[in-house]
Protein backbone atom coordinates (compact mmCIF):
# COMPACT_ATOMS: atom_id res chain seq x y z
CA UNK A 1 0.00 0.00 0.00
CA UNK A 2 1.06 3.39 -0.64
CA UNK A 3 2.03 6.63 1.39
CA UNK A 4 -0.87 8.86 1.68
CA UNK A 5 -1.76 11.94 3.59
CA UNK A 6 -4.49 9.79 5.67
CA UNK A 7 -3.00 6.53 5.56
CA UNK A 8 0.85 5.79 6.14
CA UNK A 9 0.70 2.28 4.18
CA UNK A 10 3.47 -0.21 4.07
CA UNK A 11 5.75 2.94 3.00
CA UNK A 12 5.02 5.23 5.39
CA UNK A 13 5.99 2.18 8.04
CA UNK A 14 8.92 1.16 6.44
CA UNK A 15 10.29 4.85 6.01
CA UNK A 16 9.23 5.25 9.74
CA UNK A 17 10.69 2.18 11.19
CA UNK A 18 14.52 2.97 11.99
CA UNK A 19 15.83 -0.86 11.89
CA UNK A 20 13.16 -1.42 8.38
CA UNK A 21 15.17 -2.19 5.34
CA UNK A 22 14.21 -0.37 2.13
CA UNK A 23 15.27 -1.61 -1.62
CA UNK A 24 14.77 1.53 -4.29
CA UNK A 25 14.91 0.65 -7.94
CA UNK A 26 16.45 3.99 -8.96
CA UNK A 27 15.50 4.05 -12.97
CA UNK A 28 13.80 7.44 -12.88
CA UNK A 29 10.55 5.35 -13.68
CA UNK A 30 9.32 2.94 -10.90
CA UNK A 31 9.83 5.95 -8.24
CA UNK A 32 10.60 10.02 -9.21
CA UNK A 33 13.71 10.33 -8.04
CA UNK A 34 12.29 13.74 -5.52
CA UNK A 35 10.16 10.85 -3.80
CA UNK A 36 13.66 8.94 -3.68
CA UNK A 37 15.67 11.58 -2.28
CA UNK A 38 12.81 12.50 0.25
CA UNK A 39 12.85 8.78 1.53
CA UNK A 40 16.37 8.89 1.98
CA UNK A 41 16.14 12.01 4.51
CA UNK A 42 13.91 9.51 6.54
CA UNK A 43 16.30 6.96 7.97
CA UNK A 44 19.64 6.06 7.56
CA UNK A 45 21.65 5.16 4.17
CA UNK A 46 22.65 2.00 5.48
CA UNK A 47 19.11 0.57 5.41
CA UNK A 48 18.62 1.16 1.72
CA UNK A 49 19.22 -1.23 -0.97
CA UNK A 50 19.56 -0.70 -4.69
CA UNK A 51 18.00 -3.69 -6.85
CA UNK A 52 17.25 -3.32 -10.91
CA UNK A 53 13.83 -4.85 -11.32
CA UNK A 54 16.18 -6.45 -13.87
CA UNK A 55 14.27 -8.35 -16.97
CA UNK A 56 15.64 -10.68 -19.85
CA UNK A 57 16.49 -7.97 -21.91
CA UNK A 58 19.10 -6.61 -19.79
CA UNK A 59 22.63 -7.42 -21.18
CA UNK A 60 21.24 -8.43 -24.22
CA UNK A 61 20.33 -6.73 -28.07
CA UNK A 62 17.25 -8.35 -27.43
CA UNK A 63 14.95 -5.23 -26.26
CA UNK A 64 11.40 -7.00 -26.97
CA UNK A 65 10.49 -10.48 -24.55
CA UNK A 66 6.93 -12.21 -23.60
CA UNK A 67 6.06 -11.93 -19.79
CA UNK A 68 3.32 -13.87 -18.71
CA UNK A 69 1.62 -13.97 -22.43
CA UNK A 70 2.20 -10.11 -23.14
CA UNK A 71 4.80 -8.91 -25.18
CA UNK A 72 7.09 -6.23 -23.69
CA UNK A 73 9.51 -3.74 -25.10
CA UNK A 74 12.61 -2.54 -23.11
CA UNK A 75 13.29 1.51 -24.25
CA UNK A 76 15.01 3.76 -22.05
CA UNK A 77 15.76 1.34 -19.23
CA UNK A 78 11.99 0.37 -18.55
CA UNK A 79 10.17 -2.08 -19.99
CA UNK A 80 6.86 -1.99 -20.75
CA UNK A 81 3.94 -3.71 -22.24
CA UNK A 82 1.62 -2.86 -25.01
CA UNK A 83 -0.41 -0.96 -23.21
CA UNK A 84 2.62 1.64 -22.00
CA UNK A 85 2.15 -0.13 -17.80
CA UNK A 86 5.37 -0.41 -15.83
CA UNK A 87 6.83 -3.75 -16.53
CA UNK A 88 10.18 -4.08 -14.99
CA UNK A 89 13.35 -2.25 -15.57
CA UNK A 90 16.33 -2.99 -18.58
CA UNK A 91 19.01 -1.84 -15.79
CA UNK A 92 22.11 -3.68 -14.80
CA UNK A 93 23.38 -3.07 -10.94
CA UNK A 94 26.60 -0.33 -12.31
CA UNK A 95 23.41 1.57 -14.10
CA UNK A 96 21.52 1.55 -11.04
CA UNK A 97 24.71 2.98 -9.02
CA UNK A 98 25.26 5.71 -11.85
CA UNK A 99 21.77 6.68 -11.13
CA UNK A 100 21.84 6.49 -7.67
CA UNK A 101 24.77 9.06 -8.18
CA UNK A 102 23.17 11.43 -10.56
CA UNK A 103 19.33 10.64 -9.25
CA UNK A 104 19.77 10.66 -5.26
CA UNK A 105 22.78 13.25 -5.69
CA UNK A 106 24.75 10.45 -3.49
CA UNK A 107 28.38 9.78 -3.21
CA UNK A 108 30.02 6.84 -5.09
CA UNK A 109 30.86 5.24 -1.63
CA UNK A 110 26.97 5.41 -0.61
CA UNK A 111 26.11 4.05 -4.10
CA UNK A 112 28.12 1.07 -3.58
CA UNK A 113 27.57 0.29 -0.43
CA UNK A 114 23.67 0.28 -1.26
CA UNK A 115 24.81 -2.20 -4.10
CA UNK A 116 26.95 -4.26 -1.95
CA UNK A 117 27.17 -4.24 1.77
CA UNK A 118 23.65 -3.13 2.33
CA UNK A 119 22.31 -6.26 0.72
CA UNK A 120 24.84 -8.35 2.41
CA UNK A 121 23.63 -7.58 5.91
CA UNK A 122 20.25 -7.96 5.11
CA UNK A 123 20.72 -11.36 3.56
CA UNK A 124 22.81 -12.36 7.21
CA UNK A 125 26.28 -12.65 4.83
CA UNK A 126 27.65 -9.64 5.98
CA UNK A 127 30.75 -11.48 7.18
CA UNK A 128 31.40 -13.35 3.74
CA UNK A 129 30.37 -10.69 1.22
CA UNK A 130 29.80 -6.83 0.76
CA UNK A 131 33.48 -6.25 1.34
CA UNK A 132 36.77 -6.63 0.29
CA UNK A 133 38.89 -8.06 2.87
CA UNK A 134 40.47 -11.11 4.13
CA UNK A 135 38.34 -13.62 4.15
CA UNK A 136 35.23 -12.48 2.40
CA UNK A 137 34.49 -14.05 -1.23
CA UNK A 138 36.14 -12.33 -4.39
CA UNK A 139 33.03 -11.03 -5.97
CA UNK A 140 33.68 -7.68 -7.27
CA UNK A 141 33.72 -6.22 -10.35
CA UNK A 142 36.93 -3.43 -12.20
CA UNK A 143 34.87 -0.50 -13.81
CA UNK A 144 35.86 2.92 -15.46
CA UNK A 145 35.22 6.71 -14.32
CA UNK A 146 31.93 6.50 -15.43
CA UNK A 147 31.43 2.50 -13.64
CA UNK A 148 31.40 0.78 -17.08
CA UNK A 149 32.05 -2.72 -16.26
CA UNK A 150 35.70 -4.33 -17.60
CA UNK A 151 35.71 -7.27 -15.49
CA UNK A 152 33.83 -9.29 -13.08
CA UNK A 153 34.61 -11.76 -10.20
CA UNK A 154 32.58 -14.23 -9.08
CA UNK A 155 34.48 -16.42 -5.80
CA UNK A 156 37.38 -15.14 -7.66
CA UNK A 157 37.02 -16.83 -10.55
CA UNK A 158 37.88 -13.50 -13.47
CA UNK A 159 35.28 -12.77 -16.05
CA UNK A 160 36.32 -10.52 -18.53
CA UNK A 161 34.05 -8.53 -20.48
CA UNK A 162 36.24 -7.06 -22.75
CA UNK A 163 36.98 -10.17 -25.07
CA UNK A 164 40.43 -10.91 -23.34
CA UNK A 165 40.58 -14.65 -22.30
CA UNK A 166 38.92 -15.66 -19.23
CA UNK A 167 41.16 -16.48 -15.94
CA UNK A 168 41.44 -16.97 -12.01
CA UNK A 169 42.46 -13.83 -9.88
CA UNK A 170 44.48 -15.46 -7.23
CA UNK A 171 42.49 -14.60 -3.99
Amino acid sequence: SQLTVREPGVVGAALEDEESWCSIIVDGHHVDPVVLRLALRTKRKDRFILVTDAMPSVGTTDKEFTLLGRRITARDGVCIDEDGTLAGSDMDMATAVRNARRLLRIDLVDAVRMASLNPAQFLGLAGELGRIATGFRANLVLADDELNVAEAWIDGDRHPLNGSPRGNCST
